[in-house]
């Protein structure tokens, strides 16, 4: 299949699906999405013992899509920057300590966590995996996916101030998450000359070079769109940053996502916004970015729905995904305990802060694209399966709950 055609297919089912979803499901796009096209495929699959000719071209088109190169590569960047440039600044500078707190410490900790956990849990079931393999999922599942997380709170109706810790480490966590996953892989591979200071120096260069180069195309950005006023060269401006600057962080190995939210943010502050931009081309911008912002996440939705076909369905796989969740959610617990615990009553965080963190801390398409880039040997197929039952009931299960729980723990 040729990437016109590809792209089309995908736009197509979007467009059907979503507007099957607000129609008659009326759920949160994200959910409704996945929930219309895990049916579909489930459809598909069933039809395929009368005729499995559509079951073959869906097959064919996730085949031919590189999932773990679309989002990590290329979706990534354009949607952490769209979230981060309608994020409040403001409010991301008072709690930049307990976020930085969550983005780092919590998952280092919760990497470890659901790394010994998981080891545990799969030997007592049958699955004999090595203690760096498990160690390695749990690089994967543990960052919050900002894109399941930024769809889904905007409809939760979370106190500002607690989005605000959501999101913020959700922005910033899948950045350090990459930086943990891709120095334990190396370990995992059989890489022989990695040191403590070797790791250091990847992390360094990977997510604090990442936020340096955020603040330089900020900056630049932020200075074209003051020296003009023509609102459609400036929506291009704004794109541009979003696509040379994922080029230059890919040259410089550093991480393009955590450039692109410094960027989004950078922009998006009242500042820039007020000084650098007139109404209608804040108008234009904002839409423009909503609007893209919507289209790939609804593609994205469709693409993680339909990874349903390269499942290994075996009994003891599904088992193990299902004893993960309390695993996965309880590591996240503990994980976040300490950074609240120093922050709280310095920054009055609301009551039940950690219950709604864990229970809003979402996984998504991004523990899917990492675990689709694990080899046969790291048990690729075991945690594919684990972690698409975590993303679907994560998305789904919490998803919809996530908001009742929030206005639940209020009342109290």
């Amino acid at each position: 299949m040729d990437l016109f055609l590809i792209a089309s297919i995908l736009i197509v089912l979007s467009a059907l699906f979503g507007y099957i979803n607000v129609r008659f499901l009326k759920m949160p796009n994200t959910i409704g999405l996945m929930v219309i096209t895990i049916v579909f495929t489930l459809i598909v699959l069933a039809t395929s013992y009368f005729d499995d000719t559509l079951l073959e071209q869906e097959k064919l088109l996730i085949a031919t899509i590189d999932f773990k190169t679309v989002l990590l590569d290329v979706m990534l960047s354009f949607l952490l920057f769209a979230g981060a440039l309608h994020t409040n600044f403001q409010q991301l500078k008072v709690q930049r300590k307990p976020i930085m707190s969550f983005a780092l410490f919590s998952t280092f900790t919760s990497t470890f966590l659901v790394g010994g956990f998981s080891y545990a849990l799969l030997n007592i079931i049958g699955l004999e995996v090595e203690f760096i393999y498990c160690l390695l999922f749990g690089a994967l599942i543990s960052p919050t996916d900002p894109i399941a997380v930024l769809g889904i709170l905007k409809q939760a109706g979370a106190p500002k101030k607690l989005e605000t810790k959501i999101v913020g480490e959700s922005l910033f966590n899948d950045g350090v998450g990459v930086v943990i996953f891709l120095t334990i892989y190396k370990i995992a591979a059989g890489g022989t000359d990695i040191t403590f200071l070797g790791i250091t120096e990847l992390f360094v260069v990977e997510v604090f070079g990442g936020i340096a180069l955020g603040l330089v195309l900020g900056w630049g950005t932020y200075k074209l769109l003051k020296s003009i006023n023509d609102y459609d060269v400036e929506v291009i401006i704004t794109l541009a940053t979003v696509m040379g600057g994922t080029v230059i962080a890919q040259k410089l190995h550093v991480s393009a996502p955590l450039a692109m939210v410094t960027a989004g943010l950078i922009v998006g502050t009242d500042t820039v916004r007020n000084s650098s931009m007139s109404e209608v081309t804040e108008q234009y911008v904002d839409k423009f970015w909503e609007l893209l912002d919507i289209l790939l996440n609804t593609i994205l939705f469709v693409m993680i729905g339909m990874e349903i076909l390269v499942l290994t369905y075996d009994h003891h796989y599904i088992l193990a995904g299902i004893l993960c969740i309390p695993m996965l959610l309880f590591a996240r617990f503990l994980s976040l305990m300490l950074p609240i615990k120093i922050f709280s009553k310095k920054l009055d965080f609301v009551p039940n802060t950690n219950l709604i963190m864990t229970w809003g801390g979402l996984r998504g398409g991004i523990s899917i694209a990492l675990a689709l880039s694990l080899t046969t040997e790291m048990h690729r197929d075991l945690f594919l399966v684990i972690t698409y039952i975590i993303v679907v009931f994560s998305i789904i299960g919490q998803g919809l709950t996530v908001g009742k729980l929030i206005k639940k723990l209020q009342k109290k």
